[in-house]
């Protein structure tokens, strides 16, 4: 059993990964061990929360991985914890769009049998924020509110007026944040500033974020919250035994059924590692922590490396994972590392497996912004104006190195670049909403393509790449 809170809000900019991250912060700071965790596909937060942890930032996405996950997935993260806090998405009672609950935090909340800690931006209300309280606290009788921290309080005169109003409210003021800049985190084009980027900054904003809950939050009376949580009845995720689940049914309840997936046979004891190289540093921080277990399950030896700095791929390398992250903000340096540029299209050209989202995409395109890529792709890309931002349902449309045609998978897509043209001839994925289109692109045993994918809702996707790393090491 781990003691656990949710940290939620009743809309996104309340404070919430402040208030997490600087719980998360504290707690470690007095030696307990703590595991965050993050409701929903982002990938920055985590980030900020492994900083002020020491351990992975893992994502509880029932939208992409299935109900049925969640609490498995928690128990694989939090396994050895003393304490589990989970920070929130969007507003409490906001998920997937026309999906009821579903990828809410209050679904996840239930999920955990987790108390809540709603955080109010209090800046512009006094006794109103007794009926939002208890508006929130009522809404849904199996969502247990346990307590509320009053952020961005002004005065001591506001903070009475505010307590006074919440003492009818039946739910207990564990924490009063007054404003304070030293704790922001700056923000751009898709969200926060990633950790990468900022090193020594984000350090000393999470030390300034764990201050001030210190000062302003009741630890105590939090940990005896989390406490209270009951037992969770969840054997936790197992990426050895994930990997090896057969076709025939859905990974969970929520997902939809997929055609016949090809689930290679356990590796031989004698099978040499297959070497698969996954780009991080700070143009590639988008990554699923479960992806590189699932990889290492499936018999991969993983190899990071950093496309700004590297001018080579690892020795060895027979497969290569591209992930999410922030090329645009370094397109000039990507592109003045010719010498990669040219290992990544040498490796393509040989036929070796290669998994691209998103990021991936464009460094792989001809050109980004008019600065040469990789020139994999006959693909040019530019940032636009317009996010396109959302959950998505994709059929698999060509075989790939990920996924048979035909396979069905949830992902995400979350952009402010477009690709020209948007998908290849032969395309990765064919999407229902918002709108029917094929995305993508399906080129020798390149896969790459806007949506972001979480392998645990689906591990024959790391299964199928690793097994077509069997060709052994090309670069």
């Amino acid at each position: 059993m781990v003691a656990r809170l949710v940290i939620a809000a009743p809309s996104s900019g309340a404070g919430k990964t402040t208030v997490a991250t600087g719980l998360m912060a504290a707690f470690a700071g007095r030696g307990l061990a703590v595991s965050p965790h993050k409701v929903g596909p982002d990938y920055i937060d985590p980030g900020y929360h492994a900083l002020a942890t020491g351990r992975p930032g893992r994502n509880l996405d029932a939208y992409m991985c299935g109900t049925g996950l969640i609490a498995p997935l928690f128990a694989h993260g939090a396994r050895g914890c003393d304490l589990a806090v989970v920070e929130g998405v969007m507003g409490l009672y906001d998920g997937a769009a026309d999906q009821g609950e579903l990828a809410s935090t209050a679904q996840v909340s239930k999920l955990l049998k987790a108390p809540v800690v709603l955080v109010v931006d209090a800046s512009s209300q006094s006794r109103s924020v007794a009926a939002l309280v208890h508006g929130f606290a009522s809404w849904d009788p199996e969502v247990r509110i346990g307590g509320v921290i009053l952020n961005k309080v002004a005065t001591d005169r506001h903070e009475h007026l505010l307590r006074e109003a919440l003492g009818e409210s039946g739910v207990p003021v564990l924490g009063v944040l007054r404003r304070a800049p030293a704790v922001a985190t700056p923000s751009r084009h898709l969200g926060l500033v990633p950790v990468a980027e900022r090193q020594a900054a984000a350090v000393e904003a999470v030390a300034a974020q764990a201050e001030q809950v210190r000062a302003g939050c009741d630890l105590e009376a939090l940990l005896a919250l989390a406490r209270s949580a009951p037992p969770l009845n969840a054997e936790p995720w197992v990426p050895e035994v994930a990997g090896r689940l057969h076709a025939g049914g859905p990974v969970a309840p929520t997902l939809p059924q997929s055609s016949a997936w090809e689930v290679p046979p356990a590796l031989r004891d004698d099978c040499p590692p297959r070497r698969v190289a996954v780009a991080g540093g700070a143009a590639f921080t988008f990554s699923y922590a479960e992806h590189g277990e699932l990889l290492t399950a499936a018999g991969a030896e993983v190899v990071t490396f950093d496309p700004l700095r590297d001018e080579s791929l690892p020795e060895g390398t027979s497969g290569l994972v591209i992930g999410g992250g922030f090329p645009e903000m370094y397109g000039a340096e990507l592109s003045a590392n010719e010498p990669l540029r040219k290992a990544v299209a040498e490796l393509a050209a040989a036929g070796a497996p290669i998994a691209a989202e998103c990021a991936g995409l464009l460094y792989l395109a001809r050109s980004l912004d008019g600065t040469p890529m990789c020139g994999v792709l006959d693909a040019d890309a530019r940032m636009s104006e317009r996010l396109t931002l959302g959950y998505r349902d994709a059929v698999a449309v060509s075989d790939s190195v990920l996924a048979p045609a035909g396979a069905r998978l949830r992902g995400h897509e979350f952009h402010r670049t477009v690709i020209e043209p948007g998908a290849g001839a032969q395309a990765a994925w064919g999407l229902r909403q918002p709108e029917r289109r094929v995305e993508g692109f399906v080129q020798g045993g390149v896969h790459a393509s806007y949506v972001h994918t979480h392998w645990a809702g689906a591990p024959e996707v790391a299964a199928r790449f690793v097994a077509r790393c069997a060709g052994g090491p090309v670069a």
